[in-house]
């Protein structure tokens, strides 16, 4: 591919690693996906923006990866160069995180609970990177990154300029910003502004309540809810275990549905014909008119319980809970992608909600 000569000048003078023909299934925790043209591994910034700066304009089509936690890719792989974010740096000045996008982002967290910061430990032992943090504004256990985020700096893919962008511009929201599904900009770094009196942020979310004894609003230190948060974690398959395959995934593989409080009802009818009178379908305000629903527990009642369909399938439901689609060891991506559409057909047959996938897909349409 005539691309390849110029990977390879971009790998000389940016520093960057550069390998043809490389199976994707290496890059990402679910452990499938085919080969990429080359794969440009960038240590640096600077590598970063150059690498996808010149490729953009000599228009050569592109994949970033990063930490490959929420990515699935196909069989076949991607005609495509992929530019891997391997840039790591992160440190703390006073109550300020600062990251380089392709930092692990348990490795952040732990930066700022051992500088005895709090605000992130409810996120503690979450896969990925951090520049993919605000572009879906991850969340776990009551928190959101959009609650401590100052800035991101960005690579603008049409101008080619770098600029740092505040929270505001993103429209961060439930697992989404502008940022998401988009190829308009590049994360290269992350600012985040942290509790500097030796505390975590309030507790919030019932079962890491209960595990830690606190009350509603309570606040710890942010090591013990740390600890509390990976073991609840660990104890469903979410924490990365390569002898677990509960943990080769992408974590959950639905994110809760949104629907129109007006559609509710007609919801919880489909429940109530399904399961009976007395059935309690765990719903939640969101903003502007909106109801949140629990996917977990749409996929449980629609039938699927967990390592749906049996300990024979390559592709299964978690056995710790049923919102992870799991690789066995013998998987490919067609095998999860069916399991996908099963459960994603299933759940809209039973509720008639549809289900969205949270990963990101390469030439995969769920």
């Amino acid at each position: 591919m005539h691309s390849l000569g110029l990977v390879a000048r971009l790998g000389e003078e940016f520093g960057a690693s550069v390998t043809v023909d490389t199976p994707l299934s290496a890059y990402t925790t679910f452990r499938v996906g085919g080969p990429a043209t080359a794969v440009v591994s960038c240590p640096t910034t600077e590598a970063l923006a150059g690498v996808v700066r010149r490729l953009d304009q000599e228009q050569v089509p592109l994949l970033i990866l990063a930490g490959g936690s929420n990515l699935l890719i196909a069989d076949e792989g991607a005609d495509m160069v992929v530019v891997r974010v391997a840039s790591t740096r992160h440190w703390v000045e006073g109550n300020v995180l600062h990251a380089e996008a392709g930092a692990n982002w348990d490795a952040v967290v732990t930066a700022a609970v051992a500088a005895g910061l709090g605000g992130i430990e409810c996120l503690s032992g979450i896969p990925g990177s951090t520049g993919a943090t605000p572009v879906q504004n991850v969340g776990a256990y009551g928190v959101e990154i959009a609650s401590v985020l100052r800035r991101v700096e960005l690579l603008d893919r049409a101008t080619g300029s770098v600029r740092w962008a505040h929270p505001e511009e993103l429209h961060l929201s439930y697992r989404h910003s502008i940022l998401k599904n988009t190829d308009t900009a590049v994360v290269l770094s992350v600012e985040l502004e942290l509790l500097d009196d030796g505390l975590s942020a309030p507790i919030r979310y019932g079962e890491l309540a209960r595990r830690l004894g606190a009350g509603d609003g309570d606040r710890l230190a942010p090591a013990e809810v740390r600890e509390a948060v990976l073991a609840l974690r660990q104890g469903k398959g979410m924490v990365l275990d390569s002898d677990d395959h509960d943990t080769w995934s992408a974590g959950s593989f639905f994110t809760n549905p949104i629907i129109p409080a007006a559609s509710l009802d007609e919801v919880l009818a489909a429940a109530r014909a399904r399961l009976g009178d007395d059935v309690s379908m765990p719903h939640f305000p969101a903003d502007d008119g909106y109801v949140k629903l629990s996917a977990g527990w749409l996929i449980e009642k629609a039938g699927f319980t967990r390592g749906h369909p049996g300990a024979d399938a390559p592709a299964r439901l978690s056995t710790k809970h049923t919102l992870a689609l799991t690789h066995r060891g013998a998987a490919s991506a067609a095998d999860i992608t069916a399991r996908a559409r099963e459960v994603q057909g299933g759940v809209e047959e039973a509720f008639g909600v549809r289900l969205h996938p949270e990963p990101v897909c390469v030439g995969i349409t769920i």
